[in-house]
């Protein structure tokens, strides 16, 4: 009788390791669905132009898209010690590259959730996570801004010169940016605003059948609120973190200056200028993941500068390094994280 029990134990523990098994190659096998499915237009083009650029060039396009998200990482771990003291550079990273993968993945609907579901797997409760995003968020947006106006001063000669037909657009770029940041804080900060959203929902609550849904609502603006309010006080970590989110933009924006230099006259303070300047009109662009509008706006700035060929070379390098590596080397971090987490339960 013992013997019988100890062999369908055994058949059981078999039976639930092949069934891991076969959960885990699933996910491998619908990641790889996904990847196909997400550059099924771009792929083809995207390759044939890495085959025909220097080794070299190459290199300095991919260092440069890491190094990105080395700082990214950096700036990830100062937020998050402000909640869990133990959260470590490495993780920071990791969560770089985590969400890269779904913001191209889901079309970038999905980069939020998967930040706070990371946190959490790390110990910050999602509403802390949520407001410690948003903030994260807002002070990426505020530096996008800093950054773009702060060359496009430096460099006010030849952009005044190449581009003055656009001033009226770059204004209200910049005045646009603004308006989203500001439009986030208020989200995660205003307490009138928050008071509002649960007027307007009891206007829709006379049964009462959303009390339960706007109780938790209710909740979750005050921890919201809370959250804001620590890095909203922490003057030091948010002006530190926009000299990192500086020195991060200034890892994507100079990759065209490794593509184009040889072709062209840019400096690397023109090519920060005017790449900065494409992809903050491309973020307030109505197009998912602003992956359309990137390249749209990317490639229109850089064709008064260079020829179209050049310029629409430049564009599907520049996608290569700040979407698709990403998203690669991404994928690679949430299928090591499945496979860990599998075998430690």
């Amino acid at each position: 009788m013992g013997n019988g029990n100890v062999f369908i134990q055994r058949e059981v523990i078999f039976i639930q390791k092949k069934k891991g098994q076969l959960l885990r190659w699933i996910f491998v096998i619908a990641l790889i669905a996904v990847i196909v499915y997400t550059f099924r237009d771009s792929a083809g083009p995207i390759l044939r132009e890495l085959l025909q650029t220097p080794a070299w060039v190459v290199a300095g396009i991919s260092a440069a898209a890491v190094c990105y998200h080395l700082a990214e990482g950096w700036i990830t771990r100062s937020f998050a010690r402000v909640y869990q003291p133990d959260f470590t550079y490495a993780a920071g990273v990791e969560s770089a590259f985590y969400c890269s993968f779904y913001r191209v993945a889901t079309l970038g609907s999905g980069a939020g959730v998967a930040a706070v579901y990371y946190f959490n797997e790390k110990g910050i409760a999602p509403s802390k996570g949520t407001g410690m995003y948003m903030m994260e968020y807002v002070v990426h947006k505020l530096s996008l801004a800093l950054f773009s106006i702060l060359f496009f001063l430096l460099d006010f000669s030849f952009m005044r010169q190449h581009f003055s037909e656009y001033l009226v657009y770059l204004v209200g770029g910049y005045v646009l940016t603004l308006l989203v940041a500001a439009g986030l804080i208020l989200s995660c900060c205003s307490k009138k605003l928050h008071k509002g959203v649960l007027w307007l929902a009891a206007r829709f609550n006379r049964r009462g059948r959303l009390d339960e849904k706007i109780a938790k609502l209710q909740e979750q603006c005050q921890i919201l609120e809370g959250a804001t309010a620590d890095f909203m006080k922490n003057k030091r970590l948010l002006i530190a973190s926009v000299g990192k989110n500086l020195l991060k933009f200034a890892c994507y924006y100079g990759i065209p200056y490794l593509i184009l230099h040889r072709e062209t006259e840019l400096s690397l303070i023109h090519v920060w200028a005017v790449t900065s300047v494409a992809i903050m009109l491309a973020a307030v662009m109505p197009a998912p993941a602003g992956i359309g509008s990137s390249e749209f706006m990317f490639t229109a700035m850089y064709t008064v500068l260079t020829d179209t060929a050049e310029a629409g070379s430049a564009a599907l390098l520049y996608r290569f390094a700040t979407f698709v590596l990403p998203f690669l080397i991404g994928s690679v971090v949430v299928v090591a994280g499945r496979f860990k987490k599998r075998r430690i339960t």
